[in-house]
């Protein structure tokens, strides 16, 4: 295992505030067979110093930054492409690793299932002082199954749960899966169609110890999308990639309700105040024109109570 390589990728941008304690996570792993490639997007702070800093004093540290801002997804496809590893950790520079064996633990299971092309585990969600606010676990310890059975329950669930498997820094891939490099067109479910694009490969891992600490700011990506409602388009676009694909198993009727529930959700937050309501309707009016949304209602309302039936019975049979 020692002959084995890592490429922790940690992508930053303006984390100055948590950079240390992400690169020291890494550092203080027990595996030691890894680089840790630091790519800068221009950052404005002094994240680029801290870095700086780390890969003068440890040689596991690469250090690269950008000549001009790139943005987020193309600078997580700019580590892609420069990692030499052949196992791929992703660490965002303001996330940590929750414990010193984070990467032995998924490398172990990568290695035991020869078919396994990705590994995720539970996370600890915390604040901005590293205070652990919840703990997430979204299948049992050890779950695998067919990568293709599992974007298939990711599907069907995508009206509650966005992303079962996880954010970057709680995934381990094989580098040789993820060649195509992430979607571009995404913003901020990218890392879930890459998981997607990486699973119809092979088979997938779950392991319910949170080995990662994902955290919650003001400042971070996640939060600007949701005010931009980005996750909106993404859902579309992942609704028209993945929908329709035979091993999904989801019918035309069934898919018209899933894309409809998710903007009569949207537009019913906007109505409690939750998002813009400006940007609320412009979004619907993108995809269903003036009328279209409006003359669906019916229907929702109608197949609303099938479509829970179904997903009771999927549930006690195992298929949810």
């Amino acid at each position: 295992m020692s002959d084995l390589k890592i490429s922790i990728c940690m992508p930053i941008y303006n984390n100055a505030s948590y950079l240390s304690e992400a690169i020291d996570s890494a550092l203080s792993q027990e595996f030691q067979n890894f680089e840790l490639l630091i790519i800068d997007d221009c950052s404005t702070d002094n994240s680029a110093a801290i870095a700086e800093k780390y890969a003068n004093n440890d040689l596991r540290v690469r250090f690269i930054r950008n000549p001009e801002n790139l943005g987020m997804v193309h600078n997580w496809n700019r580590c892609l492409e420069l990692a030499e590893g052949e196992y791929i950790r992703f660490l965002f520079g303001d996330d940590f690793f929750s414990s010193p064996d984070a990467l032995t633990i998924m490398l172990e299971a990568m290695l035991k299932y020869p078919d396994v092309v990705l590994v995720a585990s539970a996370r600890s969600i915390v604040d901005e002082q590293s205070n652990i606010i919840e703990r997430i676990t979204n299948f049992s310890d050890h779950f695998s199954a067919e990568g293709r059975n599992v974007i298939r329950r990711c599907m069907r669930r995508i009206n509650r749960d966005h992303n079962l498997i996880g954010e970057p820094s709680a995934v381990m891939f094989r580098k040789n899966a993820a060649k195509r490099g992430f979607d571009i067109r995404y913003r901020q479910l990218v890392d879930l169609e890459m998981w997607f694009h990486i699973m119809e490969q092979g088979r997938f891992i779950y392991l319910a110890e949170p080995l990662c600490s994902f955290r919650h700011h003001a400042g971070q990506q996640t939060k600007k999308n949701e005010i931009e409602l980005n996750f909106i388009d993404d859902l579309t676009y992942l609704f028209n990639d993945y929908l329709e694909k035979p091993y999904v198993g989801i019918g035309k009727i069934a898919r018209t309700y899933l894309m409809y529930y998710q903007f009569y959700k949207l537009l019913k937050h906007a109505k409690q105040g939750q998002h813009d309501m400006d940007v609320a309707n412009r979004k619907i009016r993108s995809l269903y024109g003036p009328w279209r949304f409006t003359l669906l209602r019916p229907f929702y309302r109608l197949y609303t109570p099938y479509w829970q039936l179904k997903r009771i019975i999927a549930k006690k049979v195992g298929k949810e």
